[in-house]
């Protein structure tokens, strides 16, 4: 039994983002995709009836995190689909704090480019909002402060979710959870093992981002599910098609054809794309006009997938162009991204190559080699992606320190949302300057300033310029004025700074008197009880020196009597006093008193060990310890003298490179926690005038609806399940499958929160075949397994714990034959029952083609579910070779019917049939 219920992005739902879905296969648990909202989610600035108590209301990811916080520990298994935020945004979070511990699988691309995402995500919401402590109240009409307290101060050592229930992950909890992830390529199934084993999952190609995968799900009992959300059948500049649409003849690749389930999303099923050529030349053409005009460009982008089909595009106009103006990427992690990219060029597809995107024109191989050589970057794909014109910024001030305000260029800033960090502090500014432009690419998340401002310009368009008639739209002039939050981290500064000073100041002198009681009260209870009633109490130092005083002399070599001891100043402290050693004499005299001082008791952890025998008088037996060296040989078997010190120093010198590694392996928070001053939050409202222009150009890379209804009936699945869709969109797919008289007409379009359950309880057991069995059985072929028809009773054996089942002639009495010969008349045969006989299989007519065609016989497909062999099909209809034409019609229920004359052609067709299936027969 199949059973699937949606924590986020369900159908008939006004909010599509985050994915997350809970698909449960008999006793297997699997979460299909684990997305994060946008955490600062605000009311649309150009809504009349904005909100001003945002704080008392519940946020609107509340819900689908109380679900998920619920459901992970249950979770066996997790499954990615796509590197974005939508898809695997909250899975560091889920996984460190929420027990999501179940192994979980993806394809290398989107396990890089979700760890960028996410790392760019954290680190900009951690750059402006103080992650764990509740915002102060805000001063009507006034800028206010979200956090008084420092920084380092105000986070406490165990990560909760933030101001209004923000589960941000840290830096590195994002790195631990990403490389737990299990990698795997296209098209390879692994037969998972422990309590998922019987499953076999394989992922193949989604197109929309690098890596993105569709999950093909088989299960013994439960047949195959198969999920795909979010893919793209068009081929793009850095990416190909998916996989599920092959492009000779637009047919369905076939090893996804007839799953059991489909689970696929409608979000598009009621829009129509404009074509790709009209988009890329508004694109361009919009681009070059305003930059030509001195003005500057505003282009919102994510960090990690959509982003290259954009870079790809613009290095390719700029070189054909030869354009001189700089393209600005704003991104922590920019650099980063694009050396991942660089080595999974196989991932890549498209028109992208290494002589044609991202390289200078110079096809020498030796300029080639010359410029490998002075970047040192030996990955695969070094010559492409170097995108020549790209500059990268960490920060708005940065970009400002290189070019100035008033030079035309191109601003690629993330995140696309523009709910924070560098593109929303960008647009603040950008938008009071006449003739820039605010280019969208992406529609963002609900509740987002990007979903706003394409709100906005998309009611600005006329009927039949809307982005879902398959038009491309005209800009338009944004004016008046809107209010918005911007949330900053400041360096304290005067009396702030001071008092922060002073409690880290009583902080460590507080830390430092802790620590040394600790170890006063620790060389107590260490301290040698038997020594209390000594005249000169010494303490464990001064024991270890004499000691060392009295070892000293041992470990000189024996053999080398000539050699004397080199020497050295020896002081041995009474009480407070310092003796030097001239008080205990020089030379010989010396040396003899130390190699006779064998009287030593030694106290400390040596006193602390227990004996063998048990305590009398409730105190332990002590006893008086001797030191004793052991001399070794100082040479090997083959005579080489063997250098303890050089091994020591080996020793130390691995130990401090460890130690090297692991400090320089530290995430860069604790560098930054270090090399910044002490800060606080502070949240500010800024009243920003509009007076830039504003566009939109889908450059998303999914299917539109035109594109949906046409691969999900070649599909053909046998129950569908709609999710990540409103509710127009999923209306919109059901009403175009209900047309359809081949397609499925069990559709579910289920709600967030609500479960559904498909198909039946199955209950399997263990069962043992005798030997007898065994034998008799004919077995037959059918894809990776062998089949027999059985048929015998199930009996079970004291001396085993399994039933076994036998052949049901071995049970019958002796008796039985006698009655059969006495029951039939005289001189007729016995009734022999003729055998079962069951073919096991799904014909499909394109094969049953392809196969005749090997054999010399031409077949063609006419009207729905026909295939006619023979003469009649090269005749096509006018009548002629109709004696030796059959016809193979596909039925309702699986069944097959041919007709034809008796001929070599019906035979052969015949025969075909038959060996496209597994034919079993009873005994």
């Amino acid at each position: 039994m199949i059973t699937f219920t949606p924590l986020a992005g369900a159908a008939r739902s006004t909010s599509t983002t985050p994915l997350s879905y809970v698909l449960q296969v008999d006793d297997v648990r699997i979460l299909l995709d684990c997305g994060s909202p946008d955490w600062m989610q605000e009311p649309s600035p150009f809504s009349e009836n904005m909100q001003t108590d945002e704080e008392s209301s519940t946020p609107p990811w509340q819900e689908y995190c109380d679900k998920l916080k619920k459901v992970a520990p249950t979770i066996d298994l997790v499954l990615l689909s796509h590197g974005d935020l939508a898809h695997c945004g909250l899975y560091p979070w889920a996984n460190t704090h929420w027990g999501l511990k179940a192994p979980a699988y993806t394809t290398l691309p989107v396990q890089a480019m979700g760890r960028i995402a996410v790392t760019e995500d954290v680190e900009g919401l951690r750059a402006e909002i103080n992650i764990g402590e509740e915002p102060t109240e805000k001063a009507e009409g006034e800028d206010v402060e979200m956090e008084d307290k420092p920084e380092e101060e105000a986070r406490p050592e165990t990560p909760v979710p933030g101001p209004k229930g923000k589960c941000v992950a840290t830096l590195i909890e994002v790195q631990d959870s990403f490389d737990s992830i299990n990698t795997l390529r296209y098209s390879q199934p692994i037969h998972l093992q422990g309590k998922c084993q019987g499953l076999t999952i394989t992922a193949f190609s989604a197109g929309h981002t690098l890596g993105g995968t569709i999950w093909k799900i088989r299960s013994p009992s439960s047949g195959t599910i198969l999920y795909a959300v979010n893919i793209n059948h068009m081929k793009e500049r850095h990416l190909d098609g998916t996989v599920l649409m092959m492009r000779p003849g637009n047919t369905i690749f076939e090893s996804l054809v007839r799953p059991d389930v489909l689970i696929t999303d409608a979000e598009r099923a009621s829009v129509l794309t404009s074509r790709r050529k009209d988009r890329d030349a508004a694109l361009i053409d919009t681009i070059t006009a305003t930059l030509s005009s001195r003005s500057s460009l505003l282009l919102p982008c994510d960090s990690s997938t959509r982003i290259l089909e954009l870079l790809v595009l613009l290095d390719q106009h700029w070189s054909y162009s030869k354009l001189h103006f700089p393209i600005c990427l704003l991104s922590r992690t920019g650099r980063e991204m694009l050396t991942f990219v660089r080595s999974m060029m196989e991932w890549l597809g498209g028109t992208i190559s290494k002589e044609d995107v991202g390289d200078d024109g110079k096809r020498r191989y030796h300029n080639r080699r010359r410029r490998d050589e002075e970047e040192g970057e030996d990955a695969l794909g070094a010559l492409a992606l170097r995108f020549k014109h790209l500059e990268f910024f960490p920060n708005p001030q940065a970009l400002l320190q290189r070019h100035s305000s008033k030079d035309p260029k191109l601003i690629l800033a993330v995140p696309a949302s523009l709910s924070h960090g560098p593109s929303r502090h960008l647009f603040a500014d950008f938008a009071a300057v006449p003739d820039n432009v605010v280019l969208l690419t992406q529609r963002g998340p609900e509740g987002t300033l990007s979903r706003s401002l394409f709100d906005h310009w998309n009611e600005a368009q006329r009927g039949d310029t809307t982005w879902d008639k398959g038009k491309i739209g005209r800009n338009v002039m944004l004016d008046g004025s809107i209010k918005l939050k911007m949330c900053h981290k400041v360096p304290l500064q005067g009396a702030e700074l001071e008092e922060y000073i002073q409690k880290e100041r009583a902080a460590k002198e507080k830390e430092a008197a802790h620590q040394a009681a600790m170890a006063r009260n620790q060389r107590m209870l260490e301290a040698d009880e038997d020594d209390s009633d000594d005249s000169e109490p010494d303490s464990d130092e001064d024991d270890e020196d004499e000691i060392q005083e009295a070892l000293g002399a041992d470990m000189i070599d024996s053999d080398d009597e000539a050699q004397q001891p080199k020497p050295a100043s020896k002081r041995k402290r009474k009480g407070n006093k310092d003796v030097d050693a001239a008080e205990w004499g020089e030379g010989d005299e010396a040396l003899t008193k130390q190699l006779l001082s064998y009287d030593i008791y030694l106290k400390g952890k040596v006193a602390k060990s227990t004996s063998f025998f048990k305590s009398v008088g409730g105190q332990a037996q002590r006893f008086r310890m001797f030191p004793h060296v052991d001399k070794r040989r100082r040479v090997d078997e083959f005579g080489e003298t063997i250098d303890v010190g050089m091994w020591l120093r080996k020793g130390k010198a691995l130990e401090e490179e460890a130690e090297k590694e692991e400090t320089e392996q530290k995430p860069i928070e604790e560098d930054e926690k270090l090399a910044e001053p002490p800060s606080k939050y502070v949240e500010s409202e800024v009243e920003v005038q509009l007076a830039c222009r504003l566009l939109f150009i889908d450059m998303e890379g999914l299917n539109d609806g035109r594109a949906v209804k046409t691969i999900v009936p070649q599909v053909n699945p046998r129950k569908m399940i709609i999710v990540h869709a409103s509710e127009l969109s999923t209306q919109a797919l059901i009403e175009s499958s209900a047309s359809i008289k081949t397609m499925t007409k069990d559709i579910f379009a289920p709600t967030a929160g609500e479960t559904i359950q498909i198909g039946q309880q199955v209950n399997s057991f263990s069962i043992s075949i005798s030997d007898e069995m065994l034998k008799s059985l004919r077995m037959s072929r059918f894809e990776d397994n062998e089949v027999a028809y059985v048929r015998g009773r199930v009996v079970a054996h004291p001396n085993s714990i399994i039933p076994i089942l036998e052949p049901t002639t071995a049970s019958l009495p002796s008796t039985s034959a006698p009655r059969e010969l006495g029951a039939r008349k005289l001189g007729s045969r016995p009734q022999v029952a003729l055998p079962h006989s069951t073919m096991i299989g799904e014909l499909k007519l394109t094969a049953l083609k392809a196969r005749l065609a090997s054999v010399g016989i031409q077949a063609e497909l006419i009207g729905e579910g026909v295939l006619v062999c023979g003469a009649g099909a090269k005749a096509q209809g006018n009548g002629e070779g109709l004696e030796e034409t059959v016809a193979v019609r596909k039925k309702a229920r699986g069944s097959v019917e041919l007709e034809g004359n008796v001929s070599d052609i019906y035979y052969t067709v015949r025969r075909e049939i038959y060996n496209l299936h597994a034919l079993v027969a009873a005994i």
